[in-house]
Order: structure tokens, then C-alpha cells, then sequence
């Protein structure tokens, strides 16, 4: 029983990462409303830069700055999935950006948020 309890608590973040993953990606695919499709795709990125933070993490370790003359690699972390995350949460800022633009676009096109109701408006249209 501690062998299971060690290994949830050891990989709790990770555990979180997958359920928000989750709960992201069904509201991406299932909510018709344009807004919380775009809500659901930044909880996906969020899970996965916490999932990245977590497997790049390592207990015991500090941030690679050298302030007491230390240069060996077994005190630190690897500062690669920070900057990763760092450089996702850019990109995704940006891309959210451009899709709350977009969504402002088609609402004032088409007066609503629902992408079912887009669609069939778009079909009438076309005939």
C-alpha cells in the first residue's frame, strides 16, 4: 500500500496534467459555443505545459544559475522544459489571440456563437 501511495504522490502533477488534458479536450469537441471551445483548447495547453514542468523538474535540484562557484550538472535542473513551456505559453497567447479574432468576426457576421448554427446558415447560403 505506501509502494502505491509513493507513486501517486510522486507523480501527482502528471496525474493532474492527463485529467485537465482531458476536460480540455471534451469541451474542445463537444461544447458547440465557439468561446468555450477556445477555453477547452487552452486548458489543453496549460496541461501540457504543467506536464512538461513536472517531468522536467527534479526534487532536490536548483535553478542553473551559478552564484557559489558550483559548475557541476548533478546540482541543477535541465532549464530546456522551462524554456519550453515559456516559449508555449507565447505561442499559445498568440494563437488565442487570433481565435478570440476570429470568433469576434464570425459573430458579427453571423450573430451567433454556436458553430452548429454557423454551419447551417452557411449551408442555406451556399444553396
Amino acid at each position: 500500500m505506501d509502494a502505491i501511495f509513493d507513486y501517486i504522490s510522486s507523480n501527482l502533477f502528471e496525474g493532474v496534467a492527463i485529467i485537465l488534458f482531458g476536460i480540455g479536450f471534451t469541451a474542445l469537441f463537444l461544447h458547440p459555443n465557439l468561446i468555450k471551445k477556445i477555453m477547452g483548447l487552452n486548458i489543453m495547453d496549460s496541461s501540457v505545459y504543467l506536464f512538461l514542468a513536472a517531468k522536467g523538474y527534479i526534487f532536490g535540484r536548483v535553478a542553473p544559475i551559478v552564484t557559489d562557484g558550483e559548475t557541476s550538472a548533478e546540482k541543477y535542473i535541465n532549464p530546456i522544459p522551462t524554456g519550453l513551456v515559456l516559449t508555449g505559453i507565447v505561442v499559445s497567447v498568440s494563437v488565442t489571440a487570433v481565435m478570440l479574432a476570429l470568433t469576434i468576426r464570425l459573430y458579427w457576421r453571423y450573430h451567433t456563437l454556436e458553430m452548429d448554427e454557423i454551419m447551417q446558415i452557411i449551408r442555406k447560403e451556399g444553396k
